[in-house]
């Protein structure tokens, strides 16, 4: 039952915003699941692809995606998202991954909140700065390629608050964005065999239906609310990264700790032995 809700929920606000196929599913199956970290990863990599797939169709038809904006952010973004799940490959089992994800928490949480502070916004940059847009979405497809967050999330914010575009159509422009992306590490992780087919399934039993009612949903309401909406889940997304990767980081130090304790326990032992 716990993964209908998930699934859910997640995909209301994939729907809705653009944001939380990556954010969300990902602490979600870590904390409540309890998937290995690469697997994790892996499905929640599919799960999106899926969700963004059929959320994409409501914001094509309505003409709310930003084609030129779109292209760019792919050309900076793909080479970092194989980056980034070569990097997933190689620290999957390492103590690291804790303080990344907090990394990405504190980023995402603290860059949301600039839709709060309208001074700090420059709704024209985008279109007086195009050729920056490939650099600054590279670390997006990193981010995105290690830990499958990002592509949503940081994509909206930056596009909500340094584009010109409404924010149905930012909406639009980074669904269509995140399912590339999402499409690409799905068929890698598909390959790779890191992914919980059980899981997936039940996620995308209450993914669907929360899909189509998030994107019918976001057609209704006002812009300024849905950009009030976007910048919240956001911030709470960025807060539940630093929460779940701070557990895992202090987890990992307390059993590497424990694990040195009891190897100097074992040493010590073994010296009186020999004396």
């Amino acid at each position: 039952m716990i993964h209908l809700l998930l699934g859910f929920f997640i995909a209301l606000a994939v729907g809705l915003t653009g944001i939380g196929g990556g954010s969300f599913t990902v602490p979600a199956l870590l904390l409540l699941v309890g998937l290995p970290a690469g697997e994790a990863v892996g499905t929640a990599f599919v799960f999106a692809c899926v969700l963004r797939l059929i959320a994409a169709p409501f914001y094509l038809l309505g003409r709310q995606v930003h084609g030129r904006y779109f292209r760019l952010l792919l050309i900076g973004a793909v080479p970092g998202l194989i980056l980034g799940m070569l990097t997933l490959r190689s620290v999957a089992k390492a103590e690291n991954q804790g303080l990344v994800t907090i990394i990405l928490g504190i980023l995402l949480a603290v860059s949301s909140s600039v839709t709060f502070f309208p001074r700090a916004q420059n709704r024209f940059f985008a279109r007086k700065n195009a050729r920056w847009l490939p650099w600054l979405a590279f670390p997006i497809g990193v981010e995105s390629g290690f830990s499958s967050a990002g592509a949503g999330a940081l994509g909206t914010v930056l596009l909500l608050n340094y584009s010109e575009m409404a924010p149905t159509q930012v909406i639009g422009t980074d669904i269509l964005f995140g399912l590339v992306l999402a499409l690409i590490g799905s068929v890698v992780h598909w390959t790779l065999g890191s992914i919980s087919t059980p899981v997936l399934l039940l996620l995308l039993a209450g993914g669907v239906p929360g899909v189509v009612f998030g994107c019918l949903l976001a057609q209704r309401v006002p812009a300024q609310k849905l950009k009030t909406v976007i910048a919240a889940i956001a911030i709470c997304a960025g807060l539940q990264l630093v929460w779940s990767g701070t557990r895992s980081f202090v987890a990992k130090r307390s059993a590497a700790h424990a694990t040195r304790i009891a190897a100097a326990a074992r040493a010590s032992a073994a010296s009186a032995g020999q004396q």
